[in-house]
């Protein structure tokens, strides 16, 4: 009788799985919405779990907007997302309130273009990128949020731009120009860190 190889083996360690909470914040009229549904549409193309949970302010336009969004390997059990994995604050208000919910190992994406001073926080990464003014050498700062959403695609490693470009095909199906400038808005984000 010979010995069996395959159960003399250690076995591997289970992948550990993963869940991030992105909390998506700035004024209205920055485009959060259309983030946060984007990312959620990207981590369904990826065969994730997603929630989306958008929040307008009363005067929608600026006043204060977020939106949570959840992509995880596993069932997700609430779409609120208390102590979020990833914080991308489009301006000041946005990140003086909502920076103290992070939890140690979280990234803090920071819009310098209208933050002016951003203190270190133990045990977050603190990404600046001068969002704003990137989209402004575009042509039009409406694409603000493709050069936030471009930058934590690199840092984060959450979903893969194909993903997000697929899922910008796809939100502006009928608008190629949209399309491809809102890309290169992307790219312009992942090329800045």
């Amino acid at each position: 009788m010979t010995k069996n190889k395959k159960a003399a083996r250690p076995q591997a360690k289970a992948k550990k799985k993963t869940c991030e909470e992105i909390f998506c914040a700035g004024f209205g009229g920055q485009g959060i919405m259309f983030m946060g549904k984007l990312l959620a549409q990207a981590g369904l193309a990826a065969g994730k779990y997603v929630t989306w949970m958008p929040s307008y302010g009363a005067e929608v336009r600026g006043g204060a907007a977020y939106s949570m969004v959840k992509i995880s390997d596993k069932e997700i059990a609430s779409p609120l997302v208390a102590n979020p994995t990833i914080l991308i604050a489009m301006n000041k208000p946005s990140l003086v309130k909502y920076e103290g919910k992070l939890n140690e190992g979280a990234m803090l994406f920071a819009n310098t273009s209208l933050i002016d001073d951003i203190q270190k926080i133990k045990g977050i990464t603190t990404i600046k990128v001068p969002m704003t003014g990137i989209a402004s050498r575009l042509g039009n700062t409406k694409f603000t949020n493709m050069v936030a959403i471009g930058a934590m695609l690199k840092k984060s490693k959450v979903i893969s731009m194909r993903n997000v470009v697929n899922a910008l095909k796809e939100a502006f199906a009928n608008n190629e120009k949209l399309f491809a400038l809102n890309k290169e808005a992307l790219q312009k984000g992942y090329k800045a860190v």
